[in-house]
């Protein structure tokens, strides 16, 4: 399936898929374990080797999932985890990455993100990356939930060209981002990474979806996932917890949207024209 490996380049020149597996509620009911593991292992096979966790699911729950998924096939996988930010002091970092690494039952996160800003100072969390990084505990590191002004701060500390990667709330129904954050990550080649790009299921329910997923033969939420990857420098990490689901999440690869799909798009959903504050979820 050579549309699943369709991949983006990281500032550091690494290439990593434009679809993920996202994590986001894993791990909370242990009776749901088995299907989420089973559900993470199909995407693998299919090459959807991103995957990303963070600490604060589940309490760290979310991670023991991901573990069990790529049990034996460590090296196929890009992982994924975030600090938070209350954990985010030079000496908090280092404690919460042991506790992810130990979670995951790996040597190292593939990267590390900071998953928003609190009230440490950034310089010190930049810092502490840093060191991991130097460390080998994380190859890369980035962060989640940075509006344009939070970037630009971070691109005048001494390593901050160094963040590979900014994941935000990005979809449909949150196009926010293309008003300025998105064409500033592109001309510095940082690709965004697009969590809930269904809007937690809501556009899989959307009624103006529904006319251009039937000329394409597909789901709402397989055209809402398709739109926020038809463009380069977008990674979307849904989450599935079924094997149909993960084949549908793949099978979106492939669907070209049209010039007439896209303006439909948005004039259901319309693009912004003045700066919006990051939305967060």
């Amino acid at each position: 399936m050579s549309s699943a490996l369709r991949t983006t380049t990281l500032p550091c020149g690494e290439t990593v898929p434009v679809l993920g597996q996202g994590t986001w509620k894993m791990g909370e009911d242990v009776r749901r374990g088995a299907d989420e593991v089973k559900a993470l292992k199909l995407g693998l096979d299919l090459g959807i080797t991103l995957i990303d966790t963070a600490e604060m699911y589940a309490s760290g729950g979310a991670e023991e999932v991901v573990a069990e998924a790529i049990a034996g096939r460590r090296d196929e996988v890009f992982l994924v985890s975030k600090v938070l930010p209350s954990n985010a002091s030079r000496s908090g970092v280092q404690l919460a990455c042991e506790k992810s690494l130990r979670r995951m039952r790996t040597d190292r996160i593939d990267l590390y993100l900071l998953h928003w800003r609190g009230g440490v100072p950034l310089a010190e969390t930049v810092e502490a990356l840093e060191a991991l990084r130097k460390a080998g505990k994380i190859r890369h590191w980035g962060v989640s939930n940075f509006d344009t002004d939070d970037m630009e701060e971070l691109a005048r500390l001494p390593a901050g060209g160094n963040a590979q990667t900014n994941q935000v709330l990005y979809n449909l129904s949150r196009r926010g981002p293309e008003f300025d954050l998105m064409p500033w990550g592109r001309q510095r080649g940082i690709p965004l990474m697009a969590y809930s790009p269904v809007e937690q299921g809501a556009l899989a329910r959307s009624a103006k979806l529904q006319a251009i997923a039937g000329r394409h033969n597909v789901t709402p939420a397989q055209i809402a996932l398709a739109w926020v990857m038809r463009g380069d420098g977008v990674i979307a990490i849904p989450k599935a917890t079924s094997q149909e689901h993960v084949r549908q999440n793949v099978a979106a690869l492939d669907i070209k949207l049209t010039g007439e799909d896209l303006a439909e798009l948005d004039r259901a959903f319309p693009p912004p024209t003045r700066k919006r504050g990051l939305e967060m979820i």
